[in-house]
């Protein structure tokens, strides 16, 4: 029996990539604290997975499928997570004070960008 030294490489990275990402998922569901992740990171790489889903799978099956598969589905996952406990109140900015007394957006002399 032959091994594909290419094939067993990708499973390999594919299994340490998996396993990079599972404690942040794994974090994400116990603590549904998402407010450190950005909302536009989040939904840019949805974006960049579902296109490059067209190359992907344009390929012959192996590893690449899985990961990427598993990179659709946890990115897709944080996504709803996020909108779930996070939602439109990610985009809110109030102020914060300062050790001074004055709000930060005074501090650095701007207004903050979205006032719901």
């Amino acid at each position: 029996m032959e091994i594909d030294m290419a094939v067993l490489a990708g499973g390999v990275s594919t299994v340490i990539f998996a396993g990079s990402v599972m404690p942040m998922l794994i974090k994400a569901v116990r603590t549904r604290d998402l407010a450190s992740y950005s909302l536009g990171n989040l939904l840019l790489s949805n974006t960049g997975n579902l296109i490059h889903c067209v190359y992907v799978y344009s390929l012959p099956a192996g590893p690449i499928w899985a990961l990427h598969a598993f990179y659709v589905l946890s990115t897709g996952f944080m996504l709803a997570m996020y909108l779930r406990h996070t939602g439109l109140h990610g985009l809110r900015r109030s102020p914060r004070t300062v050790p001074d007394g004055t709000d930060s957006f005074a501090a650095a002399g701007r207004l903050p960008e979205f006032q719901p």
